[in-house]
């Protein structure tokens, strides 16, 4: 237990707050830009086409190309802090995620929906903010909660780029150990970290839906 001391674990701790923060953040901003970026590639017709496309080849370009690609032309073309950065790149990558998971919802929504909402006078924007999306967050919440595990695991390569995570934090201390089981024992509390917070994101899930079922 030698490498387990009290500022080995105050420093993973950090690392594992920073991870949590850049998670968080970059997943309610991801939501938030998706789901605009879902309504415009569903609903922008007309002279609003150009839109459509627009939005079109920026889900493509993230969904087809890597995120450590991203993290790594992010690191050296924005300046500022690394957590910020760090929540920027993940923003714009996964935004691109959320929009298609989004869509997914919205496609499965009958067409009836909007009807009835047009038939009580309710124009597109409120048809869509008391109608359309929230029955369509209803359906995607599972898929939605799965990238969120994504997005806790995949921070662990802005290791290479010296970002205080928890996977950049443990490496550090794995540096001090000296023997195979202090070596085991730190991969075994890393495993179990992240197993951990997404594994509650699982039971989240499926607490939901076993909810949803009994309504």
């Amino acid at each position: 237990m030698g490498v387990f001391t009290a500022s080995n674990v105050a420093f993973m701790l950090q690392g594992l707050l920073n991870t949590i923060v850049i998670s968080a953040a970059s997943i309610v901003l991801s939501i938030a830009f998706g789901t605009l970026l879902a309504l415009a590639k569903s609903y922008c017709r007309g002279r609003w086409s150009w839109l459509r496309w627009l939005v079109t080849a920026y889900i493509e370009l993230f969904r087809c190309t890597p995120n450590l690609l991203w993290i790594l032309i992010f690191r050296f073309t924005v300046q500022g802090d690394n957590i910020l950065v760090s929540i920027l790149t993940f923003t714009v990558f996964t935004s691109a995620v959320m929009a298609e998971i989004v869509r997914g919802g919205l496609n499965a929504l009958p067409k009836g929906q909007f009807e009835a909402a047009q038939s009580q006078g309710f124009g597109f924007v409120d048809t869509m903010r008391l109608v359309v999306l929230p029955q369509a967050f209803k359906m995607i919440v599972p898929a939605l909660f799965s990238q969120c595990t994504t997005v806790i695991k995949d921070t662990s390569y802005l290791r290479g780029i010296d970002v205080h995570e928890f996977m950049r934090n443990s490496a550090v201390v794995m540096g001090q150990a000296s023997t195979l089981p202090q070596i085991l024992l730190l991969y075994g509390f890393v495993l179990l970290t992240y197993f951990v917070l997404n594994f509650a994101i699982s039971l989240a899930v499926r607490a939901y839906q076993r909810r949803n079922a009994a309504a």
